[in-house]
């Protein structure tokens, strides 16, 4: 008699649990999302900053030789990081 209800009881408690999981999942997607979206505003914010300032100092095409170095070189850091933790 009693079993049934326990049955019942113990499925609504799992799917919160799953739906629960589920919420947490798509908050952490967005919020990755969103810091990887800030994460380009800046680096355009930065190189256009970079750009104006270094163009002022030198010619154009010295301007992108080094704004394009700088990030070569973050990607190269950047994946000397990313091969060493495997």
């Amino acid at each position: 008699m009693i079993g049934p209800f326990l049955r019942a009881a113990t499925q609504v408690a799992a799917a919160r649990s799953l739906r629960s999981a589920a919420q947490e999942a798509a908050n952490r997607i967005l919020l990755t999302l969103g810091a990887a979206v800030a994460l380009a505003v800046a680096a355009v914010c930065l190189s256009a900053a970079a750009f104006t300032f270094l163009e002022r100092h030198v010619d154009a095409a010295g301007a992108w030789a080094i704004v394009g170095a700088f990030w070569g070189l973050v990607g190269v850091v950047y994946f000397a990081v990313a091969s060493r933790r495997r």
